[in-house]
């Protein structure tokens, strides 16, 4: 794992040289192809070190982090245009990169802790440094503050757990069974603030429409799956006690989750309705890892990595219009199909992955995950059949609403979407539907 990591360190003077924009991007291209070829357990640990460790969640998740910062650079070519501080976008994305590639490998956890806390500051720099309105700031301080109001408690509870275990490997964690309180609410609440729950989500759709797109794109890819990670990773050792409890935010996100989907009827942001339909989706995921059963850690995994690459796909495609609009609002995104007709059928391939159709990775997951909860409850159809049913409603609104109806016509200037442009959106639609055909991989670990 360290040789990933030092390529990604000795990758970085090359932001700061000419015309290196998209040399940095074959270079990840590369590193990608170095990391998918490493030999992974499926059952266990691998390519076991002092601090790193490879197993098939952490493997899946860095993958998917190195692929969306690929794609970050592809759908930022606005910035190399106006040479608006290239060289620091780079350097930031690398510096993000690094901590996320070292929160999903490290078998420390409180190394873990300092990691998925320092992917907060480059995510910050994204969103204030290149985001469009001043009330970036505002909702960079809501993403701040919410992240470490919750975080705080964590750091103590991994400072309690050391005392008493005398050791901070996350493998070990696996004999110990806390039944306290106070120690599962605090090891918890960071993580679902960070996915985020319902009731702890306004910091998500705020900073979601004030990032540049590549912000978005790291946002939804990657961060609020640091949630889940860290979630799946600390629940070993609080089994008898989440046996008892976890009811209670099984019922808050999938309430949560149905009330967003009709939340997402009333967005006129296009952004913002995309982002609240990623707080429908987290919902779901927070409940299966909550029934604490195979399929819903399963489920959670694959919905987590199909989420990603969807959502991420869709912020895309909202900032291909807001280029060429120069407006977010529904109300002037409309009658798209006119002027760019191939650019349709990309909203339609990744709205109808987001609604969880075949043969998506999203699919596999949601399926999972609806056997996971069901078994757990058969209460729970009634809400599921609802986040479901307006998850495709949703879905379909923004779509119909996009492409459909007459066009704005204040349009002073248009161009059709570029080869760029559609590499990108291939290369987000690709693996969420191919990676279907490779799922016993995913289906079979634990």
């Amino acid at each position: 794992m360290m040789k990933f990591l030092f390529m990604i360190f000795f990758m970085m003077p090359l932001c700061f040289k000419k015309n290196m924009f998209w040399l940095v991007q074959m270079m990840l291209f590369l590193l990608m192809f170095f990391f998918m070829n490493i030999n992974i357990s499926l059952m266990f640990y691998s390519n076991f070190s002092y601090i790193f460790s490879c197993d098939i969640m952490s493997f899946g998740l860095i993958m998917l982090s190195i692929w969306i910062c690929i794609l970050m650079i592809m759908a930022s070519e606005n910035l190399l245009k106006v040479n608006y501080y290239v060289e620091f976008f780079l350097f930031n994305l690398f510096f993000l990169l690094i901590m996320l590639f070292l929160t999903f490998s490290v078998v420390n956890l409180f190394m873990f802790y300092l990691f998925f806390e320092g992917s907060l500051i480059p995510t910050l720099m994204l969103i204030i440094g290149w985001g469009y309105q001043p009330e970036r700031i505002q909702a960079s301080m809501y993403l701040l503050f919410y992240t470490l109001f919750a975080s705080l408690p964590l750091l103590m509870g991994i400072f309690y757990l050391f005392n008493n275990m005398s050791s901070m490997m996350i493998y070990f964690m696996k004999f110990m069974n806390f039944d306290m309180y106070l120690m599962y609410l605090v090891m918890i609440l960071a993580f679902l603030v960070k996915m985020p729950m319902y009731f702890v989500h306004l910091w998500l759709p705020k900073a979601h429409v004030e990032a540049p797109v590549s912000g978005s794109m790291i946002l939804a890819g990657i961060m609020l799956k640091l949630g889940g990670y860290g979630l799946l990773r600390v629940f070993i050792m609080m089994e008898s006690i989440g046996m008892k409890l976890n009811f209670i935010w099984v019922v808050i996100s999938l309430v949560g989750g149905f009330y967003i989907s009709l939340k997402c009827f009333c967005q006129v942001d296009v952004k913002s309705l995309i982002a609240y339909s990623s707080v429908a989706h987290m919902s779901i995921v927070i409940s299966g890892i909550m029934t604490m059963n195979y399929w819903g850690y399963l489920g959670s995994y694959i919905l987590m990595i199909g989420h990603g690459l969807c959502s991420s796909g869709m912020f895309c495609l909202a900032n291909i219009n807001y280029e060429r609009l120069h407006s977010r609002s529904i109300y002037i995104n409309k009658g798209m199909m006119n002027f760019m007709p191939s650019m349709s059928l990309w909203w339609f391939l990744l709205l109808s992955s987001n609604m969880a159709a075949p043969p998506s990775l999203n699919l596999m997951g949601e399926i999972s995950l609806i056997n996971s909860l069901i078994s757990w409850s058969w209460i729970t159809m009634i809400m599921l059949m609802l986040v479901s049913f307006f998850s495709a409603g949703y879905s379909l609104y923004l779509y119909s609403y996009t492409q459909h109806g007459k066009y704005y016509m204040g349009m002073y200037s248009f161009y059709m979407g570029l080869s760029r442009e559609y590499l990108l959106l291939i290369l987000h639609w690709l693996p969420l539907n191919l990676l279907i055909i490779k799922i016993d991989y995913i289906m079979v670990w634990l």
